[in-house]
């Protein structure tokens, strides 16, 4: 059965090479390729387009697409019924497309949907912690629960078409609503664990809370997670006042306490990075170690507090389409 492979592109022409060539070297070759670019500025048309026979590679220019717009503009012109999903930026193993799309492709199968998996690509040590920071680990997730990201997803086009696409009003969280849309409309999903997409984790910390300040506020806009995010302000509103209380009362033995609990409080929440992050350590010399361990509490609370920023401009932007 054939497969089409999509992705959308902006100002890729760096990455854009790394990605197709990852993919020529699969043990499986996609039957098309259809690439999206959204206005690129850079040159990755001639990028795409010097690709163009190596399988065929089908280049659609829409200046100003989200990446929901791009990715439906890319699925409704595949020719085929299914849709390997990536982005720009990644490097595929070699049995990614193989094995993605396995449980489709076998006889009599049920599947609709097979989340792949995704793991960070380091080049430096501070991308080494931002990956162990924010990226889970495979026994880190339920498979039966997993919604994928779609830059290691496959699915049936009639899946896609059940649920009316991706949500083209939403510019970030897209894939997580489209995820949900699925499991609601009953769509079977497997987990596929081998099929591992490779990426940079963000370089700099400014570059990390512009990203996940834009993924909170795609959470309020599909008001995703209103408990999760609900439960990070009631914490980082008590925190304080309960870290100033302790200081204050720190020579009696509530306020020792208080400060025990804090610091077995910092260890937890640093404690499954540490432990993702530790195997990239080995044979570092200890200033690097040490820098990158002291990265895993600046990355998280960078983190904190850019979701926490970004999710009620996501609600106010929610609330005021709701009035119009």
């Amino acid at each position: 059965m054939p497969i089409s492979l999509i992705m959308t592109v902006r100002n890729e022409a760096a990455s854009l090479p790394g990605l197709l060539d990852s993919i020529l070297r699969g043990t499986r070759l996609p039957d098309e390729i259809v690439i999206v670019d959204g206005g690129s500025t850079d040159g990755t048309q001639a990028v795409a387009q010097s690709y163009s026979d190596r399988p065929a590679i089908r280049l659609i220019e829409r200046p100003g697409a989200n990446i929901s717009e791009g990715r439906n503009a890319a699925i409704t012109a595949a020719r085929h019924d299914i849709i390997a999903s990536t982005d720009a930026g990644v490097r595929l193993d070699p049995r990614w497309l193989e094995l993605l799309t396995a449980p489709l492709l076998s006889p009599a199968s049920t599947v609709d949907v097979v989340s792949g998996w995704f793991m960070a690509d380091p080049q430096t040590p501070f991308e080494s912690a931002m990956g162990a920071t924010v990226l889970p680990a495979p026994e880190d997730i339920d498979p039966n629960t997993f919604l994928p990201s779609s830059r290691s997803v496959a699915f049936r086009k009639s899946a896609w078409e059940a649920v009316g696409g991706y949500p083209e009003w939403l510019d970030y969280s897209e894939d997580l609503v489209f995820d949900i849309a699925l499991r609601n409309a009953g769509k079977q999903f497997v987990f596929a664990p081998g099929a591992v997409a490779h990426f940079r984790p963000r370089s700099t910390l400014r570059a990390f809370y512009l990203q996940y300040y834009r993924y909170a506020r795609g959470d309020g806009k599909a008001n995703l997670w209103p408990k999760r995010h609900a439960a990070r302000y009631v914490t980082y509103t008590l925190g304080p006042v309960f870290a100033a209380w302790s200081l204050a009362h720190r020579n009696s033995l509530p306020g020792k306490v208080g400060l025990l609990l804090l610091v077995l409080a910092a260890l937890a929440y640093c404690r499954r990075p540490y432990a993702r992050l530790l195997p990239a350590l080995r044979g570092l010399p200890t200033t690097s170690v040490l820098y990158t361990l002291a990265l895993v509490p600046v990355i998280r609370l960078t983190g904190d507090i850019a979701k926490m920023l970004g999710y009620p401009a996501g609600v106010l932007w929610r609330l005021t389409r709701k009035r119009k």
